[in-house]
Formats: C-alpha cells, sequence, structure tokens
C-alpha cells in the first residue's frame, strides 16, 4: 500500500466523483480509478459501489476512510520533521581554527554574525592543519581559519589578511623592554615552537627567518599542541619564542613580553576556506561578518605589550 493510493482513495471519497477527485489531485481521471482499484484489490474488499449515476463508499470504505487520513497526518507531519531537520542543520556553522593563530577579524565576525543572523548556531574546534582542510573536504567542517600556503584546490579561499611574528621574552631579559627587537641581536639557543603539523606555514616562516638571520637555534617542541603551552615553556625558561601577532591579543601569561621584530615581513596569509559551492545561509553569513571585520582590521597591527607579574 502506497501513501499515493490512500491519496486518491481519499480525494475520491470526499468528493464521491472520480472526475472531481482526480482534477483536485490534478491528475487524468483514468489514473484514480486505477489507482482506487489496485488497492481494493490489494485490500480485497470494494470501498465503493459504483453506477452511471453516483459514487458511494461501502461499509469497508467508511471504515477505511478515517484510517487513511490518519496516516496521511502522520505522513505530512514525518515530512515537516525532515524538513525542519534539514533546515535547521542549514543554520548550523561547524568552524575549524589553528591553535596559534586566530586573527582578530575571527571572533570580530562572530560578534557580528551574533547580532545579523542569531539562528545560527556556531561550533568552533581546534586542530591540526592538515587534518582542519580533510574535515571541510569531508563535509564534516563548513569552514576553516587557515594559514597559506595550503592545501586550497577545489575551495573556495577568503583572504584576511597577513599576520607577522612577534618575539616572547621573559619580562626579565635584557631586551624585553624594547620596544621592537631584530632577531639576530636575541640569538636565541632555544626557540620553543609547536609541532610544525599544527601550523606548517607558520612554523616554515620561523625555520626561514632563522636562517635567514644566520642563525640555527635548538627548536624544543612543545608535548600539547596548544600555543598556552609554548608561553608557559618560556615563562618557565625553557627558551625564547615566535608566534603570530594575534596571540598578543587573546594571550596573557604574568612575566612576560611580547616586542615586535624588526625588519619582519609577513609571515604567513591568514584566509577562511569553504566549500566552493557553498549557499547556505550560515556560511554565506558569516563569509559576509568576516569579509566586514577583516575591512576594519586590516590596518591594526599589534605594538609591544607587557603582561605584569
Amino acid at each position: 500500500m502506497e501513501l499515493r493510493h490512500l491519496r486518491y482513495f481519499v480525494a475520491v471519497a470526499e468528493e464521491l466523483h472520480f472526475r472531481r477527485a482526480a482534477e483536485r489531485l490534478h491528475v487524468a481521471q483514468p489514473a484514480v480509478s486505477e489507482q482506487v482499484r489496485k488497492l481494493e484489490q490489494e485490500l480485497g474488499v470494494r470501498l465503493f459501489e459504483r453506477t452511471q449515476r453516483s459514487v458511494s463508499l461501502t461499509p469497508a470504505g467508511v471504515a477505511m476512510l478515517e484510517e487513511a487520513r490518519h496516516v496521511l497526518r502522520h505522513a505530512d507531519v514525518a515530512r515537516e520533521a525532515a524538513r525542519s531537520a534539514a533546515d535547521r542543520a542549514t543554520m548550523r556553522l561547524r568552524i575549524g581554527y589553528l591553535a596559534d593563530s586566530m586573527p582578530p577579524s575571527f571572533p570580530r565576525a562572530l560578534r557580528t554574525l551574533a547580532v545579523s543572523t542569531p539562528s545560527v548556531q556556531v561550533d568552533l574546534e581546534t586542530g591540526l592543519a592538515l587534518r582542519l582542510v580533510e574535515e571541510l573536504r569531508a563535509q564534516r567542517l563548513d569552514a576553516v581559519v587557515a594559514a597559506l600556503p595550503a592545501a586550497t584546490s577545489g575551495l573556495r579561499v577568503t583572504p584576511l589578511g597577513e599576520q607577522r611574528a612577534v618575539a616572547v621574552l621573559p619580562a626579565t631579559h635584557p631586551r624585553a623592554h624594547d620596544d621592537s627587537v631584530a632577531l639576530e641581536s636575541l640569538a636565541p639557543e632555544r626557540l620553543v615552537v609547536l609541532p610544525h603539523e599544527v601550523n606548517p606555514a607558520f612554523h616554515n616562516a620561523v625555520v626561514a627567518m632563522c636562517r635567514d638571520a644566520g642563525l640555527a637555534p635548538t627548536f624544543v617542541t612543545v608535548g600539547e599542541p596548544r600555543i598556552e603551552h609554548v608561553l608557559l615553556s618560556v615563562a618557565a625558561g625553557g627558551g625564547l619564542a615566535l608566534v603570530p601577532d594575534s596571540v598578543v591579543e587573546r594571550c596573557t601569561v604574568p612575566g612576560l613580553r611580547f616586542v615586535a621584530l624588526d625588519r619582519a615581513g609577513a609571515a604567513f596569509q591568514t584566509a577562511v576556506l569553504t566549500h566552493r559551492d557553498a549557499k547556505d545561509i550560515a556560511t554565506v553569513s558569516f563569509l559576509r561578518a568576516l569579509t566586514r571585520a577583516a575591512g576594519a582590521g586590516s590596518a591594526e597591527q599589534a605594538p609591544a605589550v607587557e603582561v605584569a607579574a
């Protein structure tokens, strides 16, 4: 028994006329007659008494009518539930970002999104750069705040600007209170870093900066892929560190100084990666908010900041 059979039966039962039922259903009359006959054959009972002048329900048809209406109502409820669930899914935004890189435009965009499209539910996830892109390609994420270069083939790339490296020094370091410092003048013996796979673009930039400055420090990799562990390691005397300048705005550890580097060019470009064909309200609204936020903050540059002990 199909829902179509029930819909045709109910239409004929309510109209008591095959032609009017066909017009109501926007189908040809023979199709209605055929489907009703199939339903009767399947049930093994007659549902209608037919004459040349009239159509009437049999006792079996009367009993069938209310149950058929009940089934169709439940089918409509189920259909609406499925559609509502799909609508809710399009209003969910799953965003991945790197542990050491959160450009200021990103939280600003999230605040804008919360005001402009409050129905969007944002789920945030941090992880390794390559894994986040893989999650995006597998449709398990809707957007990734990434550092470039990265594997962006087939994805939409929305530029956010560039990030520079800043030095993280203990407050007792001789150069800790300078407005800026040359990397070669620091001559660090050890540089505390996150694992390479967390943000390959920035890690490679740090290696290149050291090479260009004629330095060959020992890289001390923290065990947990969290920028806070890098800062705590510096505070504990584990070495110096270079971090993206966005870290200055969101991390504080007593006794550390963030100092700008002389002649430091961009360490890496930041961008948001999304599916090329993404047209859902949540993603489109987020990209719109992000573009506005990036434009408003593109000229900002973090100064040296002291975090008092």
